[in-house]
């Protein structure tokens, strides 16, 4: 069979034909149907964002269930595995760091015995460099769309490494900016932020764990006995970005606490300060005032010694208060 010359759907990223983990042609949608009844061979096929009528050739030439393909004309579907027949359906969380921006996808997966229908929703990677790495590989390849599969989901659970390790470096800075006494609102609104997009991190990489169960577990005619491996390596990954971003998610929530307490000492401090001094300058201002009253008999105004001894005891009183206070920490 000679390679098609009709001009490719937009949609279309790549369509080859591997038969023994080696490329055996570029195939049309046309051919589809016919390449993989031959033995040992399988299609690989990527779409992005495809239309309806072009999902509808599709199904009809992988025999494909009418529910899987609504579900991946859709965007916004939860991340699953669900099997129809003799082929599967995977939904998986793509995350993408564009700039400083985390930004979220979706790959819709359809395997079977013979073929892989990867479509791609929303941010996501280019599976170009999944492709070429696998055909790298021709002995693991050669067992089928099982390889193709985990080489797909590796790379999604890669990408959520490079991100939480992303997330990783800015929960270090907040972490820094929340342990002082000074209140940071924008330290705070950061905190939450983060807190949330950890959050979203968890919900994308908390189904593959359960998607690699399934398939190690229940799916051996579709992933060989040695895939296994591999695939618990991926789950491994999976379950690495969960328990990290729930630490943590659990780490800057007890930071924020820890702040808040902080400030609160802090304040409490201020406070004591302010109360010190008050009780310092109460002194003065009770014999002052007690002065200050406009009476004609008051001993002490006609005694020589009357002002300086009681601007001494004034004085004595306000130096014996602020010493007590200093050594009780109020000062």
């Amino acid at each position: 069979m000679t390679a098609p010359s009709q001009k490719r759907p937009e949609s279309v990223i790549s369509a080859v034909a591997y038969s023994h983990g080696k490329v055996l042609q570029q195939v049309t949608i046309e051919d589809i149907s016919e390449v993989i009844k031959e033995p040992d061979t399988f299609v690989w096929l990527g779409l992005v964002q495809p239309t309806n009528e072009y999902m509808r050739e599709i199904q009809q030439e992988f025999g494909l269930h009418d529910l899987a393909i609504e579900d991946a004309l859709t965007a916004h579907q939860r991340p699953k595995i669900e099997q129809y027949g003799e082929s599967l359906f995977i939904v998986a969380k793509t995350a993408q760091l564009v700039g400083d921006v985390i930004k979220y996808g979706e790959t819709h997966l359809f395997v079977g015995k013979n073929f892989l229908v990867t479509v791609r929703h929303g941010a996501s990677t280019s599976y170009a460099q999944v492709r070429k790495h696998a055909e790298e590989c021709p002995d693991l390849l050669a067992k089928g769309p099982g390889y193709a599969l985990y080489a797909i989901l590796d790379m999604i659970v890669d990408n959520y490494l490079t991100i939480l390790h992303e997330y990783t470096q800015q929960f270090q800075q907040i972490e820094q900016r929340m342990f002082k006494s000074e209140f940071d609102q924008n330290a705070v609104h950061e905190v939450y932020r983060l807190r949330r997009e950890l959050l979203s991190l968890h919900n994308a990489a908390m189904p593959m764990g359960d998607i690699c169960n399934q398939l190690i577990q229940h799916h051996d005619g579709l992933v060989p006995k040695t895939l296994r491996a591999y695939l618990r390596d991926v789950q491994d990954h999976a379950h690495q970005v969960v328990t990290t971003t729930d630490d943590m998610r659990e780490m800057l929530a007890n930071a924020m606490h820890v702040n808040l307490a902080l400030v609160s000492v802090h304040q409490n401090e201020v406070v004591q300060r302010l109360a010190g001094w008050g009780a310092i300058l109460a002194i003065p201002t009770v014999i002052f005032s007690l002065y200050g009253m406009n009476f004609k008999d008051m001993p002490e105004l006609n005694d020589v010694w009357g002002y300086p001894v009681t601007l001494g005891i004034t004085i004595v009183g306000c130096v014996a208060l602020y010493v007590k206070l200093k050594k009780s920490g109020w000062l």
